[in-house]
């Protein structure tokens, strides 16, 4: 059973204008692992993390850095969730996670699906 569903885009140069206006951000933003990463695959990222937000029904309080995007050995993302967000995908009976992410044309996109049990 589909629990919630999320999208967003993200403009790349604007994004990667902003991080150089707001260095900071990559540490509110992203985890260790992912912060060395390139702009298009950190744009990338930033939209998964939005559309997980929304797919979880944008709860107030839920911490950027408690979701990492990882590449399974097959070399699909996946959402990998801890503290704040594993404890609203529980909430709302999250059995399962989707991630599809796409850069192209300088616009970063991600959709999340959540899943749940019958």
């Amino acid at each position: 059973m589909i629990i919630g569903l999320g999208i967003d885009v993200v403009d790349v140069a604007r994004f990667a204008k902003q991080l150089e206006r707001s260095p900071r951000l990559l540490d509110r933003l992203f985890t260790e692992g992912e912060r060395g990463l390139g702009t298009n695959s950190l744009a990338a990222r930033f939209a998964a993390k939005e559309a997980l937000a929304k797919a979880l029904g944008a709860p107030v309080g839920l911490r950027w850095t408690d979701c990492t995007v990882v590449r399974a050995g097959d070399g699909r993302p996946h959402l990998s969730i801890i503290g704040t967000v594993r404890a609203r995908a529980d909430s709302l009976g999250v059995t399962s996670l989707h991630l599809s992410l796409s850069h192209d044309a300088g616009i970063a996109s991600a959709v999340v699906v959540a899943e749940g049990g019958s």
